[in-house]
């Protein structure tokens, strides 16, 4: 996985989102702005990207992505529920409708019991409520490959974002209730053309 499936995912992903009207926004911490570099180096790509978060710090995160402070001092930085609160505070503060973050240990130092290098929590949000979480532990494969490696899985998540169910589920739900007052005014029909006959017998 190099440069090249970057390269590819992402003009994929930026015309399925053209296709769709969708735009996105990124919040990074260890791989410090690479997906949103990923998606921009892509001529016109501007008509889908709003903006990148390049949150390094408890404090960024805090400020620019609105992670509670109690969320950092229980399940730390490296987290699920951290790059779940990412992916929501940017899509919230970029009003965009597909989010992606990523926090983790790219190393070579920075492990911590339980937390070793190359541990990468990714979490994409989408404006219709689909949230999606995954955790990757790559391992010690070196500091530039743990980033690499975690930018595509980042264009994936978004990938299967834009890819959602959104649009098929509308014409279902219509069909559905459609369906229904059919069902139910055929019944009241044939009842009421049988009322009128009885009422004179009695």
């Amino acid at each position: 996985m190099g440069g090249s499936d970057a390269r590819a995912l992402s003009r994929s992903l930026l015309d399925l989102c053209r296709m769709r009207k969708l735009t996105i926004a990124t919040a990074e911490s260890c791989t410090g702005g690479l997906v949103a570099g990923a998606l921009t180096d892509i001529p016109g790509s501007s008509d889908v990207i709003d903006r990148g978060f390049v949150t390094y710090s408890n404090d960024a995160k805090r400020a620019m992505l609105g992670v509670e402070a109690s969320t950092l001092a229980n399940f730390g930085a490296v987290s699920k529920e951290t790059a779940t609160a990412m992916a929501i505070g940017a899509l919230e503060r970029a009003d965009v409708d597909l989010a992606v973050a990523i926090t983790g240990i790219a190393g070579p130092g920075g492990a911590t019991p339980g937390k070793p290098v190359g541990l990468v929590h990714f979490a994409a949000a989408a404006r219709d409520g689909r949230i999606i979480h995954r955790e990757h532990r790559f391992g010690a494969i070196g500091r530039s490959a743990v980033r690499a490696r975690s930018v595509v899985e980042a264009l994936r998540m978004l990938m299967d974002l834009a890819r959602g169910p959104q649009v098929a589920a509308k014409p279902q739900r219509t069909a559905a209730s459609r369906l229904r007052p059919r069902v139910t005014r055929s019944p009241r029909r044939h009842a009421v053309k049988r009322r009128p006959p009885r009422s004179p017998r009695g």
